[in-house]
């Protein structure tokens, strides 16, 4: 999406720039999205999802394959 000035889908970004910025695969996202892991809107035939929401997974989100150790707060 090119930047527009004061259009409403400036704090969006579609699935393909969001799965370039979590480094995944742009079929990944939508599994995750399906799986409602990340929240999108579905506008247009496109996923759309709010940038602030995507940075939130991203902190917490881990690319790799395989199950993740559990951390432990203690």
């Amino acid at each position: 999406m090119s930047y527009v000035p004061d259009s409403p889908f400036n704090d969006y970004l579609d699935l393909v720039e969001a799965a370039r910025e979590l480094g995944i695969h742009p079929q990944s996202l939508r599994r995750l999205i399906k799986q409602r892991r990340v929240p999108a809107v579905l506008f247009a035939g496109k996923y759309l999802i709010e940038r602030d929401k995507l940075e939130m997974f991203k902190s917490n989100y881990d690319p790799r394959p395989g199950r993740k150790p559990i951390r432990r707060l203690l």
